[in-house]
């Protein structure tokens, strides 16, 4: 167990850092906006379980691994980079909006759109092929153990909590920006703009990616 006297110091940077605006959070909103509740919050949990898996591999070590390795760093980054372009790209191909397309289409367009489990796998693969998040939580995490303790019991215990937090606050976030998408999506010629800039902001996410990455 971390010490006792450190958690409110974890709590108060954990809803700092859940609030601050990065990829995760661009891509619940984006994402919840473009394609619903369902999707948003799929998208958010599957951020989450990101989180998790980064905290497990910070656990077991493998995230100091990829820190001293400059290939296997940047074969991480080019891998989401190249996810989040895919994403992108998709969305600006898309034709029509919600507001002009045939019935026909619209009913395509509607079993087309992910669920809740597709935007969770989606949302996790972000999350989870961005080395820099692992970088950070070997960062983070540490910061508020006991080094008299076993170390890896005490970043579990943080990562969970971590997790379990991330998931619920991005869940809401995600919630609620698919209550806005879903009226924005009722006005005539807004689904069309909602997609460009849906898939503007993965593009460019994932060109980001690839420059930081570069620069590391």
């Amino acid at each position: 167990m971390p010490p006792i006297e450190s958690l409110p110091y974890f709590f108060l940077a954990m809803l700092v850092i859940s609030i601050t605006p990065g990829p995760d959070m661009l891509g619940i909103l984006s994402y919840g906006i473009a394609r619903g509740r369902q999707a948003g919050m799929g998208f958010a949990f599957g951020v989450g379980l990101g989180t998790l898996f980064h905290t497990l591999l910070a656990v077991v070590g493998i995230s100091a691994i990829v820190a001293t390795s400059p290939w296997a760093f940047r074969g991480i980054i080019y891998a989401g980079a190249s996810y989040l372009i895919y994403l992108g790209t998709k969305a600006l191909l898309k034709p029509g909006s919600i507001g002009e397309e045939s019935e026909e289409v619209a009913v395509e367009k509607s079993t087309a759109r992910p669920g809740f489990w597709p935007a969770a796998m989606r949302g996790f693969l972000c999350n989870a092929l961005n080395p820099k998040v692992g970088l950070f939580f070997l960062a983070f995490l540490p910061q508020f153990i006991n080094p008299q303790q076993p170390a890896w019991s005490q970043l579990l215990v943080l990562g969970v909590v971590f997790w379990l937090w991330t998931t619920f606050s991005y869940s809401l976030l995600g919630y609620y920006c698919g209550v806005v998408g879903s009226w924005l999506r009722g006005r005539q010629s807004t689904g069309r703009w909602i997609d460009r800039v849906t898939g503007g902001l993965f593009v460019g996410l994932g060109l980001h990616l690839i420059f930081t990455g570069q620069k590391s």
